[in-house]
């Protein structure tokens, strides 16, 4: 197990990209580290809490994105994501590893896949937002992908909490880099700051799920995932760097 750092503040020489990230849902299945460790890229270590390894999806809408400097743009700077993802080290630091993210926005899906060497995927999504409840749907429209399904609704429930350092609400949300990999292979690194997540409980119905379905896993069939959701983060983004 790797304890998550402390949140580092607002501050990140050097970042490139801010966005809001708004009605979230964390949505987490233990999966026995065995399914998933020989997916990943050499170099990657799978993450565990308490012998587990965790597999998330994570609905969500982005709002407010931009280049550092640059205003927001009516179209393009807000978009509803999807993503699917598990938790990996490299060097003893802790990051998220995306094994999907998909996005109702065909120039954001396009940047993300040639500059951070993130594997987005075109995506029909459709989320509304009503008397405290997020419904949330969608299908993978992207060339040459298989169409995956998910809908689902959810609610936070309870007081606002902060995760406490080591708790395993920390190692499933306090997350400050991101790795992905190219076509040959190569791995790199990408931090992001924020303050610390502002969680409440959740309860939802997911009704369709086969994201996991590439890594031969049906979430359907796991039972009842660990839930958390948060309102609004918002976020700064630096470029990616070769690890």
């Amino acid at each position: 197990m790797t304890a998550a750092a402390p949140a580092t503040g607002p501050d990140l020489p050097g970042w490139a990209l801010r966005m809001v990230w708004r009605d979230l849902c964390f949505m987490h299945w233990p999966v026995a580290p065995h399914l998933l460790a020989p997916g990943l890229p050499r170099g990657l270590e799978l993450d565990t809490y308490g012998g587990q390894a965790w597999l998330g999806v994570v609905p969500f809408r982005m709002t407010g994105v931009a280049p550092r400097g640059l205003p927001t743009v009516p179209g393009l700077s807000d978009f509803a994501e999807l993503n699917l993802r598990t938790y990996v080290t490299v060097g003893g630091v802790p990051g998220v590893w995306f094994y999907s993210l998909d996005a109702d926005q065909a120039l954001g899906v396009r940047l993300a896949r040639g500059l951070f060497h993130l594997p987005y995927f075109d995506a029909r999504l459709w989320a509304s937002h009503e008397r405290g409840v997020t419904r949330y749907a969608g299908l993978r429209t992207h060339r040459g992908q298989p169409p995956l399904r998910f809908a689902a609704a959810y609610r936070p429930e309870g007081e606002e909490f902060t995760a406490p350092q080591g708790s395993l609400e920390a190692f499933l949300t306090h997350r400050l880099f991101l790795y992905s990999a190219d076509r040959q292979g190569r791995v790199y690194r990408g931090p992001i700051t924020h303050r610390p997540w502002p969680l409440r409980r959740a309860r939802a119905v997911i009704r369709e799920n086969t994201l996991a379905a590439p890594l031969g896993l049906d979430l359907m069939g796991l039972g009842e995932p660990h839930l958390l959701h948060a309102e609004r983060l918002d976020v700064r983004a630096g470029l990616i760097r070769r690890v």
